[in-house]
């Protein structure tokens, strides 16, 4: 099984199945409250920033679909390390691509311009030495999830949320661990739950 599709499975699970709260700006195609068509979210697609997709009838196959090409693509996931490309995709899900990017860059060293190309993925390698699972590895991995931790606990919003983040943040090593064994990542739950709010709007 590809990492992709391990880091789908796990994303799946996080994100929920399909919600319509009018009170949710992310459910409404002009992305503010009132604007627009309520057309809701369904596995962590939101109205907001896909407001042509047809929500409610969303597949996970097409789901999918949009998450390689507008995350996992963009993050490299193939080139990185299975257990951090599942921390970097995660985060750029929840926070948005350039963020996990810099936060990325700033714990390799490279140039924080978020967007992670040859010279970022050549210093992530440099850092994650040459063993899979190995001690370099896990602490890239551990430096980049402290990284997303700090910036979540400082939002405002933390006091609100911040359970519900945390216990995301707090399952993600032992996901991300379990990416170096394909055998044991299921892909799709056979339930999907609510989704928690994301911080990907909030000021960084």
């Amino acid at each position: 099984m590809s990492a992709f599709r391990q880091a789908m499975g796990y994303i799946f699970g996080q994100e929920g199945g399909f919600t319509a709260n009018p009170a949710d700006p992310g459910n409404w195609t002009g992305g503010a409250v009132g604007q627009g068509v309520c057309r809701g979210t369904k596995f962590g697609i939101s109205s907001a920033s896909y407001p042509d997709v047809d929500i409610a009838d969303l597949t996970l196959e097409q789901a999918g679909q949009i998450y390689r090409r507008d995350y996992w693509d963009r993050i490299a996931g193939d080139a990185l390390p299975p257990p951090l490309a599942l921390l970097v995709f995660d985060a750029a899900v929840n926070s948005g691509v350039g963020r996990a990017a810099r936060w990325l860059q700033a714990t390799v060293g490279a140039e924080q311009d978020g967007m992670i190309g040859p010279l970022t993925l050549a210093a992530v390698h440099a850092h994650a030495g040459h063993e899979p699972g190995g001690a370099a590895e896990i602490a890239l991995c551990a430096q980049f999830l402290a990284r997303r931790i700090m910036f979540m606990a400082d939002l405002p919003t933390w006091r609100i949320f911040g359970l519900g983040w945390a216990r995301r943040l707090s399952h993600l090593p032992f996901q991300a661990t379990r990416m170096t064994n394909a055998t044991s990542v299921a892909v799709v739950p056979a339930a999907l739950p609510t989704p928690a709010p994301s911080p990907a709007d909030a000021t960084p």
